[in-house]
């Protein structure tokens, strides 16, 4: 035994644990290390002083989680809903998005995604108006928007060397 009971460790031990493995956003780790049972101020203690060390931040981990996201196939409504829920502020969200579109190295085109997304799970566009409304709503599950959906529809499954 090294002499520690197994819930002895320190806000920062668990928190950084976590951290080790993925990026987390502020709110997902206050709900961990309190499920923890560690105690409100020390969280926000430990939190503040990671973030100033630059081993926590919201705005990397929007950048990470936006990513992973795109290269998921999943659109611009869904994404921005799931970072809201992990505590991502408004501001943080927009930055995130706006970095991703200007990124040089295939930023996030959205309407490219969406046929993408349709082509990987779809052979088709179907034959039927009940086939082609099972293909908008999978992208409008995906979090595509109308506009994208619509778009990814008709292009989907153009022949690229006929473009142009």
């Amino acid at each position: 035994m090294n002499g520690k009971a197994p819930g002895d460790s320190t806000p920062r031990e668990d928190a950084l644990r976590l951290l080790a493995r993925r990026e987390y956003s502020r709110a997902e780790l206050v709900s961990r290390l309190s499920a923890k049972a560690h105690g409100v101020d020390a969280i926000a203690e430990c939190l503040d002083a990671l973030a100033e060390q630059g081993l926590q931040s919201d705005a990397r981990f929007a950048e990470s989680f936006l990513r992973s996201r795109i290269m998921r196939g999943q659109g611009p409504m869904k994404i921005r809903q799931e970072l809201s829920q992990r505590g991502i502020e408004r501001e943080l969200i927009h930055t995130a998005f706006a970095e991703a579109q200007g990124d040089e190295q295939g930023g996030a085109d959205w309407f490219t995604l969406a046929c993408e997304t349709l082509v990987r799970r779809f052979s088709g566009p179907g034959d039927t108006p009940r086939e082609r409304a099972r293909r908008e709503r999978f992208l409008a599950g995906r979090g595509f928007d109308f506009d994208q959906v619509r778009h990814a529809l008709a292009h989907a499954w153009d022949d690229p060397a006929t473009e142009d």
